[in-house]
């Protein structure tokens, strides 16, 4: 069985036959991803000309960051949409459904480069009332907008039809409603403080590369990370193992794979608890 019987559209440069494929298979969450990385290269250009910093850092790094992670997220959905039951992207409730979702990622960009243009905290902001107030909606919109991984993955699974291989079917659909799951509990837990940082004591001395996640004290940040991204791992899993073996003991290895990945997401978010950084044992890192 192979794994999807969709054709690519006709084309000679691998790129474009892929992105005209994930337009094809779910043209709003695609275009909405596309106006996103648009949106990148302004950031970009604030980023290297403004001078002002937030918590140690350029005020434009959130919104690059979120702008990429929806990006991605987006763009992840409107491949999976290849694989959901045929005919639900056709269906009313499913379009007004998309068009919520991208109604919230709009909202939450809107809100997040507004505060990084007035030079303020997007998030866990004290100091600027209307942020306070609209600070619960946000949180419920980031929820919608995290649900259309649930609704993609809950389609998925029951879809006995699909033209996935049924192991790589389950890694999909494990993938998609475990990232609801655990990026819920992980923004719940962040929601729930006063800040992403645990245990911190004086300013902050050193912070890991790239992500930004310190180094110093405990970052929620971390696990909330790794929870978003599990619509990747285990599909990922999934692709490596489905060749090597029958569907049975794929379907092993790919839960065995779920749990490890969940009890991952539950060290990094303990460890955080605790006030340790991640990788607290790798000084040079």
């Amino acid at each position: 069985m192979t794994i999807t019987s969709i054709p690519l559209a006709a084309s000679s440069n691998p790129f474009e036959r892929w992105v005209s494929e994930t337009f094809r298979r779910e043209p709003l969450f695609a275009g909405t991803a596309l106006l996103l990385a648009a949106l990148t290269a302004p950031l970009l250009v604030a980023y290297a000309i403004d001078t002002r910093e937030l918590l140690g850092g350029s005020v434009w790094v959130k919104p690059i960051k979120f702008a990429v992670a929806l990006i991605v997220y987006l763009g992840t959905l409107a491949w999976f949409a290849g694989w959901l039951p045929a005919g639900m992207t056709q269906q009313p409730r499913y379009r007004v459904f998309a068009g919520v979702v991208v109604a919230c990622t709009i909202a939450e960009m809107a809100w997040i480069v507004g505060a990084a243009a007035a030079g303020t905290a997007s998030h866990f902001n004290t100091t600027v009332p209307f942020l306070v107030i609209i600070y619960p909606v946000m949180g419920l919109l980031a929820t919608i907008l995290t649900a259309a991984s649930l609704v993609y993955g809950m389609a998925i699974w029951r879809d006995r039809s699909s033209p996935l291989n049924p192991a790589l079917r389950h890694a999909v659909a494990i993938g998609l409603v475990m990232t609801f799951v655990a990026t819920l509990l992980a923004a719940g837990v962040l929601a729930s403080r006063n800040g992403h940082l645990v245990g911190a004591v004086g300013s902050e001395t050193s912070r890991l590369p790239f992500f930004g996640w310190s180094r110093t004290w405990g970052d929620l940040r971390v696990a909330h990370f790794f929870a978003t991204h599990a619509m990747h791992v285990l599909p990922l899993v999934g692709l490596l193992v489905t060749p090597w073996g029958e569907a049975r003991w794929a379907r092993v290895v790919i839960w065995g794979a779920a749990a490890a990945y969940a009890g991952f997401i539950a060290y990094a978010l303990a460890t955080a608890l605790r006030g340790q950084p991640f990788l607290a044992g790798f000084a040079g890192v």
